[in-house]
């Protein structure tokens, strides 16, 4: 005899079923929604009547959020006084708007997948660079097309020249960690200025640690190339390319010089820039880099100039409040320069502004200050958590053996003022008792504490009294995190310009590659 189901089952089946067609449903209207999102930005290019702007500056902070670019506002408020922000000048852009950033396999995306989308105007998966998310199919750069088009142009950066966002103007490559194969493509694209950080295996890849990430952000050694290939720098040379790196050789360079590689005179982990809170007058700034290339590539046909503030995300990734915001004030004043140039061009030019992703999850408020913000202590930190890390890592080896508590206090008191009264940054004896754990696992050589799930929550791959240093000032300035990675809010982006109504609203990061289409089409 069949067993009739009970009520509790008919229950349960009919709840199942419920809850597919709910979901169906869901699933149908997003489809809706999306489409009726593409089809309003495609109707927005479509419509578009005005003309082709004669020069293009693409700015992306990498991991800016709004909550970095925000926070920089309220900081140069703070130092001046008041309450409340001091506008940077992207933010008295008159077109403003906003882009979602995942990649076509992941919801949170990478630099590698984003930087591709806004190049190319195609999602694709995570890591590959100028491709298309099989890794089969290589994509057409806005930069490339501008080129096409008799157009000069210029890729900056304040991170190795080929990494992830600089190569996905330029690369085409499975992986963005094949930076030899990613340099030979540098060379190979016939751009007119490179300027920025350096390049980072000239010599090949080798038997390189992929599992290192942290190579990525400038930290972690890479391992020797056993079997090395033909140096790319000097296969670009033997492309026409001049390579420069010292700062009296880049003030020589003067309008007219052609095929520039301009690689800052001193350069920090990763092949990159220093950290804007560490250079000093013998260094070269991003605004300098971009101004440098303003000239170099300014000419009768015009030039497209992408501009990447890219050490914003290494210095998220380490949740350190007071570089992210030096970092952004250095991006802000490299977009200065182009404001400069546009004031006297506003009717050929056209400025944009965003970035591939946030990261950190930068959270202006923090729940241990209630609705309390106290940005202005930010200034009493006097280098990035990167040279901060390398005084710690040389007390460890000077002393061998022979730490104090006290010493790494002195140091902490010295680079980020806490526990000094005088500057309202009075430490608890909780704070206290963080600080002194955190002592005793960066003096620690046991490796596999690194591997902790409960290590990684409180330190990230970070030294860990660098680590606690940048969260317990940045809680006191009322600033959280909550990550050491990348988040999926959606990006801001400003406009100004030639164009610049296109990247209003609320779309896709794909879309910012489409729109510079549409304008590179009507020229």
């Amino acid at each position: 005899m069949t067993k009739l189901p009970t009520n509790t089952q008919i229950r349960m089946k009919f709840n199942f079923i419920k809850f597919n067609n709910l979901l169906t449903l869901g699933l149908i209207l997003l489809a809706f929604t999306s489409s009726a999102h593409d089809s309003a930005s495609e109707k927005q290019r479509q419509n578009y009547k005005g003309k082709s702007p004669k020069y293009i500056f693409y700015f992306i902070g990498d991991g800016m959020g709004l909550s970095q670019s925000n926070a920089a506002e309220a900081y140069l408020a703070a130092i001046d006084g008041k309450n409340g922000i001091k506008k940077l000048e992207m933010n008295k852009f008159p077109y403003h708007g906003f882009y979602t950033t995942y990649a076509s396999d992941r919801f949170i995306t990478g630099s590698a997948a984003a930087g591709t989308a806004l190049a190319t105007g195609y999602k694709t998966s995570i890591n590959t660079i100028g491709m298309d998310a099989e890794k089969q199919k290589t994509l057409q750069t806005v930069a490339e097309r501008a080129r096409d088009l008799g157009y000069k142009v210029g890729i900056v950066s304040s991170v190795s020249i080929d990494h992830a966002t600089p190569a996905s103007f330029y690369a085409h490559q499975p992986s963005r960690n094949m930076y030899y194969n990613i340099s030979l493509d540098l060379s190979k694209s016939n751009f007119n200025y490179f300027g920025g950080g350096g390049i980072k295996h000239p010599e090949g890849d080798g038997k390189l640690d992929k599992s290192n990430s942290m190579a990525n952000f400038g930290m972690g050694a890479d391992k020797k190339v056993e079997n090395k290939q033909k140096n790319s720098i000097e296969l670009a040379k033997a492309r026409g390319y001049r390579l420069l790196n010292t700062k009296e050789a880049f003030n020589q360079l003067k309008k007219g010089d052609d095929k520039i590689i301009a690689i800052a005179p001193r350069l920090a982990g990763g092949k990159a820039l220093p950290y804007a809170i560490d250079q000093t007058e013998n260094d070269i700034p991003l605004s300098e880099f971009t101004k440098k290339g303003i000239e170099l590539l300014d000419n009768k046909n015009g030039f497209f100039m992408m501009v990447e503030g890219g050490k914003i995300d290494w210095t998220c990734h380490a949740n350190d409040a007071a570089t992210a915001i030096k970092e952004v004030l250095n991006f802000d004043a490299a977009i200065k320069a182009a404001l400069n140039f546009y004031q006297k061009h506003s009717q050929e030019t056209l400025i944009i502004v965003g970035g591939d992703h946030e990261t950190g999850g930068m959270a202006l408020g923090f729940s241990g200050n209630h609705y309390q913000s106290a940005f202005k202590i930010l200034q009493y930190q006097n280098v990035s958590n990167e040279r901060f890390t390398e005084i710690i890592d040389k007390y460890k080896k000077n002393n061998k053996g022979n730490y104090k508590l006290e010493d790494g206090m002195a140091l902490i008191e010295k680079h980020f003022g806490l526990g000094d009264k005088s500057k309202g940054l009075e430490l608890s004896t909780f704070e206290k008792e963080q600080l002194k754990n955190a002592f005793e696992q960066s003096m620690n050589d046991k490796k596999e504490l690194k591997k902790d799930d409960q290590f990684y929550l409180l330190y990230g791959s970070y030294n860990p009294l660098t680590t606690t240093a940048c969260h317990i000032l940045s809680q006191k300035a009322g600033i959280g995190w909550t990550s050491f990675s990348h988040t999926a809010t959606p990006i801001p982006v400003r406009a100004i310009g030639v164009g610049a109504e296109l990247f209003s609203g609320y779309y896709d990061n794909t879309d910012m590659a489409k729109n510079i289409f549409r304008l590179l089409q009507k020229k």
